[in-house]
């Protein structure tokens, strides 16, 4: 196992590494044991750090784009050559299996090459003026201080979904990780330092969301907040920048589906399932934690499933052969056990699962059992909000139309997926599930960087993660115009 070289993380302002006071453990959820302490900044950390990148973001928007992506290609060559290590870290701290770190290590790398070739495609666009001796063009330009709020259960992958595109496309950070997962912002950090990034382009101050998190939303400085989390810290977040006119990027919830058809390649349909409920213990915003079932082969998908959840291997995810980790804290197991009861309450048969795991060497970590509800009525709480843990609910359904009533039901709008091999169901599947992601023949995780991520409804704002897209978070339109007429021409009143 990697060990982390410090006992003590300490924030990353202006280029250099500052001690704070107070401080707290991260743990190890699969075992229970401190890592590392982690800061408790206050608002003074984060209006030095905001005012740092202030400063630096001056000159940074000076540097050309291409000249900028050359430090982005430098930050993903050493991510490269880390990738075990900072895989390990990852799982030491967040709990997903080493198979899952390794790949959203690997998200991040294709991140920095994939904005780091932005650096030389930042287009905006030229147009025919309507008078003569007149160029018109527009242009995108950095909006100045960015503020970035990331979550604990992707804690690097997110984190340059957000951060790369804002650096490449000239503003500064500053970034607010999940006390939970700190280690990977305190290694990016060291990366784009040993990178050559200017002082005061990426600032990390570690924190709660109490006191950094509202410094930071609040702060006059910062232009704009892109945020991952929950619902209810959103919607906060959504009304504080409101009323301060800042620009806002929420990615929050999802209550995915995958929906099984009756023609549908049943093994198929329970390897993508499992895969997408259980993989990170359900702990994704896109995570299948509904499974729209035609009534047909619902049985049939019921036994193979159950089959292959007993399968499972559960426990520390730096063992090679376990499929299952665990789950982020007691919190997240209190929720999920609430969660259960509501189901039993509501009606629903409980087929597996169900309780938390305390046997042996799990009795440390928290751990629960992957769990299968099935008669699951789609009005039921379970198949209406979000719970963020390795819980499936069956809901039958005996079309395609009601299929994609009921996947369309809930208040998110993140990612979906339909198991069929009819073509004309699979394009109206695309054109009428309405989520921001649709998988068809495949579950509901696995979003490729160079696409948009993010969804509709309760899920998001309307802003996107990812592809291209992203820029338009960090980026304003400039519209230019240019008239060598050498006399006032006046636009929509001279025209001949």
């Amino acid at each position: 196992m990697v060990k982390l070289e410090a006992e003590k993380l300490r924030n990353f302002i202006n280029g250099e590494w500052q001690d704070v006071a107070r401080t707290t453990a991260v743990l190890n959820p699969a075992t229970g044991e401190e890592i590392v302490q982690v800061p408790l900044s206050s608002g003074e950390q984060v209006d030095k750090a905001v005012f740092a990148a202030k400063n630096a973001q001056k000159e940074w928007a000076l540097v050309p784009a291409p000249q900028r992506a050359e430090v982005l290609y430098r930050v993903g060559y050493l991510m490269k050559e880390r990738k075990e290590r900072l895989s390990q870290l990852l799982t030491s701290e967040n709990g997903k299996v080493i198979e899952e770190a390794r790949g959203e290590v690997q998200e991040g790398i294709d991140m920095a090459f994939y904005m780091a070739g932005e650096g030389r495609r930042l287009f905006g666009q030229t147009t025919p003026a309507e008078l003569k001796d007149k160029f018109a063009m527009s242009q995108r330009v950095p909006v100045g201080v960015i503020g970035i709020i990331t979550p604990w259960n992707f804690p690097i992958a997110i984190a340059t979904w957000k951060s790369f595109p804002a650096i490449v496309s000239g503003n500064a950070v500053v970034w607010k990780p999940a006390t939970e997962t700190p280690i990977m912002a305190f290694e990016l950090a060291k990366i784009f330092e040993e990178a050559g990034l200017p002082k005061g382009v990426l600032n990390v101050v570690f924190g709660s969301g109490n006191e950094v998190g509202n410094a930071l939303v609040n702060h006059e400085k910062v232009q704009v907040i892109s945020f991952t989390g929950s619902n209810d810290v959103g919607r906060e977040i959504a009304a504080a920048c409101g009323r301060q006119l800042k620009k806002v990027s929420l990615e929050m919830g999802g209550k995915n589906a995958v929906i099984v058809m009756d023609d549908a390649d049943i093994d198929l349909a329970v390897e993508g399932i499992l895969w997408s409920a259980f993989g990170t213990s359900g702990q994704r915003c896109t995570a299948c934690s509904r499974v729209i079932i035609h009534e047909k082969v619902k049985a049939t998908l019921e036994t193979r499933l159950l089959a292959k959840m007993e399968e499972l291997t559960i426990g520390n995810g730096l063992d090679e052969t376990i499929k299952v980790g665990p789950i982020i804290n007691d919190r997240g197991i209190a929720k999920i056990e609430e969660y259960i009861q509501i189901g039993k309450k509501e009606g629903a048969k409980l087929l597996a699962g169900g309780h938390a795991l305390t046997e042996g060497a799990k009795q440390d970590g928290n751990y629960f059992a992957p769990t299968l509800f099935t008669d699951v009525s789609s009005t039921m709480r379970i198949a209406q909000e979000e719970i963020f843990g390795p819980v499936v609910s069956l809901i039958p359904v005996k079309s395609f139309e009601e299929a994609v009533e009921v996947n369309n039901s809930v208040s998110f709008g993140l990612s979906s997926s339909i198991f069929t091999n009819d073509v004309n169901r699979v394009f109206r599947a695309q054109r009428d599930l309405d989520t921001g992601i649709v998988y068809v023949n495949a579950g509901t995780t696995g979003a490729e960087i160079h696409l948009p991520f993010g969804g509709t409804k309760g899920t998001g704002n309307g802003h996107r993660d990812s592809g291209v897209q992203a820029l338009d978070v960090f980026t304003e339109w400039k519209a230019i115009y240019v008239d060598y007429s050498g006399k006032l021409q006046r636009a929509q009143i001279d025209i001949d």
